[in-house]
């Protein structure tokens, strides 16, 4: 069974004062999108560092999201095939 990926920063940072947002981002983005089995987690890391990093966004999201890719080992996994090659 794959881990669920469970998000709180929305309710936690935003709750009182943007309830949607938080339902958006915790519920329906981590909950949801972030739990769809249609592509693997390694391949939305990659897709959200790249997309953060095209857009210029260089903040704490960024910085999360970076840290994510590094704890499910997207960079060591990627690095390792192109040695591999």
């Amino acid at each position: 069974m794959k881990e669920k990926i469970v998000q709180t920063a929305g309710r936690e940072q935003l709750g009182e004062f943007a309830p949607s947002f938080a339902h958006l981002n915790d519920d329906v983005l981590f909950g949801e999108v972030w739990n769809e089995e249609a592509i693997d987690v390694k391949t939305k890391c990659i897709i959200t560092v790249v997309s953060l990093m095209a857009s210029g966004i260089t903040d704490s999201s960024l910085s999360y999201h970076l840290q994510n890719a590094n704890a499910k080992h997207v960079w060591t996994t990627g690095s390792q095939k192109i040695k591999e090659n």
